[in-house]
């Protein structure tokens, strides 16, 4: 089988990446966002930013996901939304210079889609505050800020291949993905309930503290 790389946009897009993996005997997901805050960890409260703008964080990715390539059979599934030029040649491009087969989908939503996507996400800030580690309104302010710009970046067509997402459920971009990717996605034989069901543990998951 072809070895590739799939991308995506916020949380639909780590929703979308499992539903692949667990539909997709063989498959991986290797999630950049894990070294991004283990990175961002490291670094003094006070000097965190943005973990893409360390160099160590886009050339780490680029290291571990053509290892993860190279090494492996099967389909390498990764959830990161870039939205730099050249943050995005200097991973996805590195990638394919390299001579892997990467293909990058963008998932996007009407504002008012992600808008009420980033509203469901402050049930994690609900647990913040439960488990005493609660940060604030910080980072759903921060996103709400960033994202006209992050909307108007990834319509760019060197963002492509575009799928909209307002209407669609999360096995259906999977299939949709699948479709056009190539890929053999077994059938999704789940009902609504228990699709939920598995969703809210993806998500909970990736609930972050810091």
């Amino acid at each position: 089988m072809d070895q590739r790389s799939l991308r995506g946009r916020r949380s639909i897009k780590t929703l979308s990446a499992y539903e692949i993996q667990r539909r997709l005997p063989g498959s991986v997901v290797c999630d950049p966002e894990h070294a991004g805050f283990g990175l961002r960890r490291m670094m003094p409260p006070e000097l965190r930013g943005d973990f893409q703008d360390l160099t160590s964080w886009r050339q780490g990715v680029v290291e571990v996901l053509d290892l993860a390539l190279t090494r492996r059979d099967g389909v390498v599934i990764v959830p990161m939304t870039v939205t730099d030029s050249d943050y995005f040649a200097q991973t996805v491009g590195r990638l394919r210079e390299l001579g892997h087969d990467v293909r990058h989908f963008t998932l996007l939503a009407e504002r008012e889609t992600v808008l009420r996507r980033l509203r469901e996400r402050g049930f994690g800030h609900l647990l913040q505050f439960v488990s005493g580690k609660n940060s604030g309104p910080g980072r759903e302010s921060w996103a709400v800020g960033q994202l006209d710009h992050c909307l108007e970046r990834l319509r760019e067509p060197e963002f492509a291949e575009h799928l909209w997402t307002d209407h669609s459920t999360v096995p259906k971009t999977a299939d949709r993905i699948a479709v056009l990717a190539g890929l053999p996605l077994v059938p999704n034989r789940e009902g609504a309930l228990r699709t939920r069901l598995r969703q809210v543990r993806v998500g909970v998951r990736h609930i972050r503290f810091d």
